[in-house]
């Protein structure tokens, strides 16, 4: 079992009515618990895409020179990958 601690948290009243209706009073901590993952995650999401940004800027990438290219060279790339697989698994 994960460990838990208890803690006291403000939130608007309407919110949790909300909540309580959504799921009931006796899974509000979990469904708390389970939208503050998520919007960790993404949190942690936005912080690696900002790390990263522009990092390719000065670096010559074949078929990335622009957005159009960019696009034509994924849809190549999943092509490529949809014809490997129907080879190896057979054209069903």
């Amino acid at each position: 079992m994960k460990a838990t601690v208890r803690t006291h948290v403000v939130v608007p009243k309407k919110l949790v009515d909300y909540v309580d209706d959504l799921v009931g009073r006796r899974s509000r901590s979990r469904f708390f618990a389970q939208a503050v993952e998520e919007k960790l995650r993404r949190v942690q999401l936005v912080e690696a895409a900002r790390k990263v940004v522009g990092s390719l800027a000065d670096v010559d990438v074949p078929g990335w020179e622009t957005s159009e290219s960019a696009a034509e060279w994924v849809r190549a790339s999943r092509q490529a990958d949809e014809t490997r697989v129907r080879s190896t698994l057979g054209d069903k």
